[in-house]
């Protein structure tokens, strides 16, 4: 199953977010296949206020357990999270199977 994940981070948390950034990028490498694509969510100036991840789990259950886990998560930079169920069909232009 794959997913669309839209977390937001919560007010002043810019700092915070960077300190924790380097955690947070070691789990995306240990991740590895799960992600389809990942970045961060840009406010009118070009700072970051968030993050998009497209992320392929075999269930709800095992993302869930990916984001209690999440450091952005355990040290609440994102304030709210939203998950949808995606149908990936193209990665970068190419059919996925």
């Amino acid at each position: 199953m794959q997913f669309v994940i839209k977390a937001y981070d919560g007010k002043g948390m810019l700092e915070k977010r960077m300190k924790v950034r380097p955690r947070h990028l070691e789990g995306m490498n240990k991740l590895g296949k799960h992600i389809i694509c990942a970045g961060g969510l840009l406010d009118d100036e070009g700072k970051m206020k968030g993050s998009v991840l497209i992320l392929d789990f075999p269930d709800r259950a095992a993302l869930d357990e990916y984001l209690a886990n999440e450091p952005y998560v355990t040290e609440k930079v994102w304030e709210k999270i939203e998950v949808e169920v995606m149908n990936v069909v193209l990665v970068n232009g190419e059919k996925v199977k």
